[in-house]
């Protein structure tokens, strides 16, 4: 895609570093844009380019300080808006609130549909984004939403390994269609880890459903917050005779020194939360680049393709 493209890519302050590696696949520089904060806290923000009649796609990955960064995509989107942008495209590699989808129990809101209203309200035409933590949250918006996924990345990756003879886990009932997808993906079998919730922050993991003896085990989850979940999966799948495990995690939140030491013998996490608030533990943790599927999808939204049909 030539320099000349008639879209621009514009970063967030969330996370700079994934923006340079999708404009750098997409073969443009990044779009110029003033972002500051007022002495009270508020968030001004100027547009260096001319958009009028033009896409534009911002970059924002709306975790660590979310109420920060989903009020600053929010000020941008606006701004694009009233600068006569034609398609406005948040890039969204991680969908803060994602995970307060539903009314588990009494009066309790469902945030994530609130952030969708929010981005509408503001402006957005389309949403890209990664890996949302149920599917459902597609439905809560009224424009088209594109919901990209890693699994191709940790397939090549796990090919790369050498891990030919493996079983997929699921760390809970959750993960069960995850786990299945990868499964299938690497053409090997998959099981299921039970498991029970005690408290917010603490899960404990009992029976199996599967056989990982004698196996290489890749866990696979959408997001690592406190590692308790992954953990404890782990310990199971040693405890039933699994050779090594390996966690195949999208949205890292955690530091990845962690699982040093723990029965997790390796971990690889995606770069849609910055990685300079994600320490790389050397002993491991590995970084999997998302860049070419936003880069990929963005060409495809320009041109009119399908995502899918492009993929196979």
């Amino acid at each position: 895609m030539s320099k000349s493209a008639p879209f621009l890519l514009f970063s967030g302050t969330s996370h700079p570093e994934l923006a340079e590696r999708i404009s750098d696949a997409l073969r443009v520089s990044l779009a110029k844009v003033h972002i500051e904060t007022f002495p009270d806290g508020e968030i001004g923000v100027q547009v260096l380019e001319n958009v009028r009649g033009r896409d534009v796609f911002v970059v924002q990955s709306i975790s660590r300080r979310p109420n920060l960064y989903l009020m600053e995509l929010m000020v941008l989107i606006d701004a694009f808006k009233r600068a006569s942008a034609r398609n406005i495209v948040p890039v969204l590699s991680y969908y803060g609130y994602g995970r307060q989808d539903r009314k588990g129990v009494d009066r309790l809101p469902i945030t994530a549909k609130l952030v969708a209203n929010l981005l509408q309200t503001a402006g957005a035409t389309q949403v890209l984004t990664m890996d949302l933590h149920t599917e459902q949250i597609q439905g809560f918006f009224d424009i088209p939403v594109d919901n990209l996924h890693p699994r191709g990345l940790f397939v090549q990756k796990a090919k790369q390994e050498g891990l030919s003879s493996c079983v997929v886990v699921a760390p809970d009932v959750g993960c069960a269609r995850r786990a299945r997808r990868l499964a299938e993906g690497l053409g090997v079998d998959f099981a299921i880890c039970d498991k029970n919730r005690i408290f917010a922050k603490k899960v404990e993991s009992g029976a199996l459903i599967g056989s990982v003896e004698g196996k290489d085990v890749i866990l696979t989850d959408d997001i690592c917050s406190t590692g308790d979940t992954l953990l404890s999966a782990a310990h199971v799948c040693k405890k039933n005779g699994a050779r090594r495990v390996i966690a195949a995690v999208t949205h890292m939140q955690c530091a990845t020194d962690i699982f040093k030491e723990s029965d997790i013998d390796k971990v690889w996490y995606t770069d849609t939360i910055p990685s300079k608030d994600t320490p790389l533990c050397i002993d491991t943790g590995e970084v999997v680049s998302t860049a070419s599927l936003f880069a990929e999808a963005i060409e495809c939204i320009l041109e009119g393709d399908s995502l899918s049909q492009r993929s196979e």
